[in-house]
């Protein structure tokens, strides 16, 4: 979205979540070997993006306190990688207005870094495709290449393999994240990928996607990350029954936690369900939101 003023743009970054996350072994460098249908949802930080005097470097300004816009902040890490690469003299700031929470396992810092992309790509016209904006942002993070492309997809490998599937069908999404924080970390370090008992049908799931089949998505949803989330925090486990209790077609943790989403066929229901959560205390972030397809998400690619 442009502002008018050919210095200065502002770009909506969305949230995601997995309707489907399976891992399927850890890799001899680390890394785990994911297999995972990512979703981007109508939740999302605002970034306003300006050009500043050559020279001037990178400045990022946040809205969180706890959220600093040094080296470590990954707009940061993308900003200097596309001005180095790129050779950009002039410099570059980057406010960001933050309503994703935080280590909620919704890619908050990844969509932040793939706005990055499109925004400076818009405002000092580099000449890069979407592929090479992929390339480049695995650098940044294994959820970034996502994050720029958007919509509905299965990710492969250690999550940068893309693969575009049609649109979700349309819902409504209730989006729960409890007063706590969760490190991804933890979560892999934790997880026995050898030894999991039960994997997610994410090819059933691509079918049903394919399908339109909202209630074959419901059915298949699955996150072997619950196995050491859930056990740790009890409350990710409360949340998902309060949902189907409140009439959810399912209920999920995403990603590594601890938000968890329902689905729901109306706004109604989800409102519904929202003021219970409430109620019980279950969760202090709160929000109802719809899917969102990659024509919001990357306009013009």
């Amino acid at each position: 979205m442009d502002t008018g003023n050919r210095n200065t743009l502002v770009r909506k970054a969305y949230a995601k979540i997995n309707l489907g996350l399976d891992v399927l072994r850890r890799r001899e460098d680390g890394y785990h070997e994911v297999k995972m249908v990512m979703q981007s949802v109508g939740l999302y930080d605002t970034l306003i993006f300006s050009k500043e005097e050559r020279g001037a470097g990178i400045l990022v300004v946040t809205d969180k306190a706890e959220l600093p816009g040094d080296e470590n902040n990954l707009i940061y890490k993308a900003a200097k990688l596309l001005a180095e690469t790129y050779e950009i003299e002039e410099g570059i700031k980057v406010e960001l207005r933050k309503r994703i929470p935080m280590a909620a396992g919704m890619a908050g810092g990844s969509t932040d870094a793939a706005a990055v992309f499109h925004g400076m790509k818009e405002l000092f016209g580099l000449g890069i495709t979407e592929e090479e904006m992929c390339r480049m942002a695995v650098k940044i993070g294994a959820d970034v290449p996502y994050c720029i492309q958007g919509g509905t997809m299965l990710a492969e490998g250690i999550g940068e393999k893309l693969t575009r599937l049609p649109d979700m069908p349309e819902c409504f999404l209730l989006l729960a994240k409890p007063d706590i924080d969760v490190s991804s970390r933890y979560v892999y370090e934790h997880l026995h990928a050898d030894r999991l008992a039960f994997h997610p049908d994410i090819d059933g799931m691509c079918r049903a996607i394919e399908d339109g089949d909202l209630a074959g998505i419901a059915q298949r949803m699955g996150n072997v990350l619950e196995t050491v989330t859930v056990k740790e925090y009890p409350v990710v486990g409360e949340i998902k029954e309060l949902m189907k209790r409140k009439g959810a077609a399912n209920a999920l943790m995403s990603g590594s936690g601890p938000t968890v989403f329902g689905i729901f066929e109306t706004e109604e229901a989800a409102e519904d369900a929202l003021r219970s959560l409430e109620r019980k205390g279950l969760a202090k972030q709160l929000s109802v939101a719809a899917p969102v397809n990659r024509a919001e998400v990357a306009p013009g690619l």
